[in-house]
């Protein structure tokens, strides 16, 4: 694919910076391997393909950050939460780091690690877009589960399947250390909500998804209108000129292309349709930040290379690679 030059947001001031944010961060599942995507997708190749194919000027510490200096000794379950203070620990690193490259007017690519660590992401893009331009960010969020879960809906306890609800407010906890530190600041509004692909949910999510009328394209509502449809009426929602920040979960894409990932569910996204997804979003010249998650190359050995593959187009796409 060859590069085509986008539409330059008025609340990006230099589309051409990429600041970069690896995390290797695996505490949010019980799962390990997926702490070891940010390096396997660089050893892709991919950094140097947005540098050189895509002509963006990235800032990138070289490190892929593991936060073993913070992670507390002593970290029981609270409140039905797994690792809950390692987990806060991490994600208010990352969500300082994402808020200092958004600061600076900068693009921010998170490669992670689970989807736990996108209550960093997000957090830190909201925060930094609303000190910058006064505005409220827009988020669709990409992937086969909802993450909406709160601490007394979990089944698992896994914070890879809460941090929706606590960007969200709906779940929220004083405790410093056990996410006490997410402000109203970081946090965005249900109404600039977009799911797409959704196709394993929890009772209680969809509770919370009707009670608060949240947004959300199943594979059934794709498997009926098409994707194009489908990122027509997403985006249509979210309305033209709001900044976006795109969150995918390589689950959502279907494991027969991309096995390599902790909680694979059957009936999703073909390669092509999580492709033109990142395409239409970048179309919009809103796009400001994109989490890549869930990546887990020691899952499957034969199927590893593939979802790396997957996950390395997906980011291309959605900084602006084009078909033609």
């Amino acid at each position: 694919m060859t590069s085509a030059p986008t539409m330059q947001p008025s609340f990006l001031p230099s589309r051409n910076e990429l600041g970069v944010v690896a995390v290797g961060f695996s505490g949010g599942q019980t799962k390990s391997g997926v702490d070891a995507a940010p390096m396997a997708l660089i050893e892709a190749g991919l950094i140097q393909q947005l540098e050189t194919d895509l002509d963006f000027k990235v800032t990138f510490d070289g490190q892929v950050h593991s936060y073993t200096e913070i992670m507390p000794a002593d970290d029981p379950d609270y409140r039905n939460m797994k690792k809950p203070k390692s987990v806060s620990a991490v994600t208010r690193a990352v969500s300082q780091q994402v808020y200092e490259h958004a600061s600076a007017g900068r693009f921010v690519l998170t490669l992670g690690g689970d989807h736990s660590i996108a209550i960093g992401t997000i957090s830190g893009t909201a925060k930094a877009t609303r000190e910058r331009i006064g505005r409220d960010i827009a988020v669709i969020w990409v992937d086969a589960h909802a993450d909406l879960n709160t601490p007394e809906t979990s089944e698992s306890g896994n914070i890879h399947g809460m941090p929706v609800a606590f960007l969200t407010g709906l779940a929220k906890e004083d405790r410093e250390d056990c996410f006490g530190w997410i402000k109203d600041d970081h946090r965005i509004s249900t109404r600039k909500l977009v799911y797409i692909g959704l196709r394993d949910i929890d009772r209680g999510e969809k509770k919370l998804l009707k009670e608060h009328g949240i947004k959300a394209f199943s594979m059934h509502d794709i498997d009926r209108y098409g994707i194009g449809k489908v990122m027509d009426m997403a985006l249509g929602w979210i309305g033209t000129d709001t900044p976006i920040h795109l969150s995918f979960d390589v689950d959502a894409i279907d494991p027969m292309w991309a096995p390599s990932t902790g909680t694979p569910v059957r009936g999703g996204l073909t390669l092509r349709e999580g492709d033109f997804i990142a395409e239409c979003v970048a179309e919009t010249g809103s796009l400001i930040a994109l989490d890549l998650v869930e990546v887990n190359p020691s899952l499957e050995e034969a199927g590893a290379h593939e979802t790396i593959r997957a996950g390395c187009s997906i980011v291309r796409c959605a900084l602006g690679d084009t078909l033609l």
